[in-house]
């Protein structure tokens, strides 16, 4: 009997062996239809590292390009490097923290191929020793990526921009924008935005903000529009009416401080105790915040002004003229008869003179005439051109539809 079932089991248990070979060949069959992916290249400085090494470094203080190249190549090449290559770039000018990397050959030799320093975030110098040498400069890929954002103000642009976890910078570009037409220390709070951006990376490390494509800032009930337009090359900003909101004077000297002390016919004032007009507006501001030129000028005053402590004035045209005081020291290079452009550093903010604290006492005059800064009209620059209004409205209305679809 026994016999019996193990004849009749045998032939079922080959079976069975036979089966599950098949099924562990079918398994293990690679499918034809799917490809067979290469491995991703490895870039870096757009130079192909496959089958090379890749060593990161950075420039200490007192260090030269000689230090770090003598463990590298011989001394005739560091000084050929020195001698005749200044025209692509100047050895002298390497600066400490920045980074450089060394490209040498995979094996136990480890031949030096390249030496590349990085002159800033973007721009590089390479220098290629794998026959002669040759030097060039190169930049770096820089991705934009188009984000947007909303926020509304509870006490600041600062404020909001860190409330709602978005990017410093991008209060700094909307200042820029918005500088000829909204008056950032008077914002209210409900005041809200909504803006569409360029957000930066340079090897998927982000590298900041690029243009404001377009924004809407509802501020006292009124609807900013900012619109980056190109004309002839050249992008700038304008509103839904096709008008620029560039204008020839800023709205404010400096960013980001608040009004302690308005234009007026009679204050009493803090030190001396006596009534007197104060014909500016007070900004108080940290010590040592930048100070900047309201508008294209030259400077007739950069000197020590009484009361004022350091004071700058610069004369815009034949009609206006600012002054800026209490400055803690000028701006690089400024002096009388210097030429500044708008947005031009000409001081910082100090407590020189007759002063309380840190703060700007800043003053317009119109033909030599005192008017109140805040209440102060300034002439539209160009609108958009007429042959390009069509494309413009067109843009405006996509951007217009975009922000609105922002939550």
């Amino acid at each position: 009997m026994k016999k019996s079932w193990l004849r009749l089991a045998f032939p079922i248990i080959i079976l069975l062996i036979i089966l599950i070979g098949i099924i562990i060949t079918l398994t293990a069959r690679v499918d034809p239809e799917v490809p067979v992916v290469d491995p991703i290249s490895h870039f870096a400085y757009h130079l192909n590292i496959d089958t090379l090494d890749i060593e990161y470094g950075e420039v200490k203080k007192n260090q030269n390009l000689s230090e770090i190249l003598a463990p590298l190549v011989s001394m005739q090449t560091i000084d050929r490097i020195a001698r005749t290559t200044r025209s692509v770039f100047d050895v002298r000018k390497i600066r400490p923290g920045n980074r450089y990397a060394v490209v040498t050959t995979r094996d136990s030799l480890k031949r030096p191929l390249y030496f590349i320093y990085e002159i800033t975030d973007t721009d590089f110098v390479v220098y290629d020793f794998r026959d002669s040498l040759h030097i060039y400069r190169d930049e770096k890929v820089v991705t934009k990526t188009i984000k947007s954002a909303t926020g509304t103000i509870s006490s600041s642009l600062w404020n909001a921009f860190v409330d709602h976890g978005l990017d410093i910078n991008l209060a700094l570009k909307m200042s820029d924008v918005y500088a000829w037409t909204i008056d950032f220390y008077g914002l209210q709070k409900g005041d809200n935005f909504n803006v569409i951006y360029e957000e930066l990376s340079i090897d998927t490390i982000p590298a900041g903000v690029g243009n404001i494509l377009a924004s809407r800032f509802e501020s006292s009930g009124h609807d900013f529009f900012a619109f980056y337009f190109e004309q002839d090359s050249v992008g700038t900003y304008f509103d839904e009416l096709a008008q620029s909101l560039q204008r020839t004077f800023l709205k404010a000297p400096l960013r980001f401080s608040r009004i302690s002390s308005r234009f007026s016919h009679s204050r009493k004032h803090p030190i001396l105790k006596i009534s007197r007009p104060h014909h500016g507006v007070d900004y108080a501001a940290p010590s040592g915040t930048p100070v900047v030129a309201l508008g294209d000028g030259k400077v007739t005053e950069a000197r020590w002004n009484g009361g004022f402590g350091r004071f700058v004035r610069i004369r815009h045209n034949s009609v206006y003229s600012t002054g800026y005081g209490h400055l803690s020291k000028y701006g690089s290079g400024i002096k009388a008869g210097t030429y500044v452009k708008q947005g031009d550093v000409i001081g910082y903010v100090g407590s020189s003179g007759l002063s309380t604290g840190p703060h700007l006492d800043f003053r317009v005059y119109k033909n030599n005439s005192p008017v109140d800064p805040l209440k102060m009209e300034s002439p539209p620059a160009e609108p958009v051109d007429t042959a390009n209004l069509n494309v413009y409205n067109a843009l405006m209305k996509t951007m217009i539809a975009k922000l609105d679809s922002i939550h």
